[in-house]
């Protein structure tokens, strides 16, 4: 069986710099009836551990550090025995949750990450946080972005940690360079894809966000 692509969307609150907002994140599982990776397990670890079953969870993959993305991480990786992953630039972002501790396991630029006979490869794509990766699924079709890349432009730049020229260059470089048909799977809201996000890049710079 190969691998496919299910969604969960939960619902909670992201906080920074002193504020906080309510968030709808979407929640990836990719693998198939025996194993399953998990990208940003988000709010309600109950419920995407009852959406995993009995699968063996081979690994949590956080696209960034970000409080929404991480707060349930642990416990949700508690209830299926599973290693929990992040780029170490977003270590501050880490132990603002986690205080004193660090991930099971750093997440490199190019590492590749295996599972249902198919493979993530992470790409680092810095700008909304330091250590922000996004996993290209190549025999899916797809690219999960995390908060880097949205239906309509990057993600947010105004807080700490974050740069928009960085987070452009990220997209440019290593996101647009990806096929037209690519499917953009996002950290929040719908998803789009490289061909339908790529002519809007020069809007994108000259609004500045």
């Amino acid at each position: 069986m190969t691998a496919r692509i299910e969604q969960l969307v939960t619902s909670g609150t992201f906080s920074l710099d002193g504020g906080t907002w309510d968030v709808d994140n979407n929640v990836w599982i990719v693998g198939d009836d025996a194993e399953v990776l998990i990208i940003d397990p988000a709010h309600d670890a109950a419920r995407i551990a009852e959406a995993v079953g009995g699968r063996a969870v081979r690994g949590v993959l956080l696209t960034h550090g970000h409080d929404d993305h991480i707060r349930h991480a642990r416990e949700f990786a508690s209830l299926v025995n599973a290693p929990v992953h992040l780029n170490p630039a977003d270590q501050m972002l880490w132990e603002a949750v986690y205080p004193g501790t660090t991930p099971d396991a750093e997440i490199t630029d190019g590492q590749v990450f295996e599972v249902a006979g198919t493979e993530l490869v992470a790409l680092h794509t810095p700008g909304h946080s330091p250590g922000s990766i996004s996993f290209h699924a190549a025999e899916l079709g797809t690219v999960f972005t995390g908060d880097t890349l949205f239906s309509g432009g990057p993600g947010a730049t105004g807080r700490s940690y974050s740069d928009f020229p960085t987070i452009i260059g990220s997209i440019r470089e290593r996101l647009l360079t990806l096929p037209a048909e690519t499917v953009v799977n996002t950290g929040h809201g719908d998803s789009t894809t490289v061909g339908a996000e790529a002519p809007q890049l020069q809007d994108w710079i000259s609004r500045g966000h």
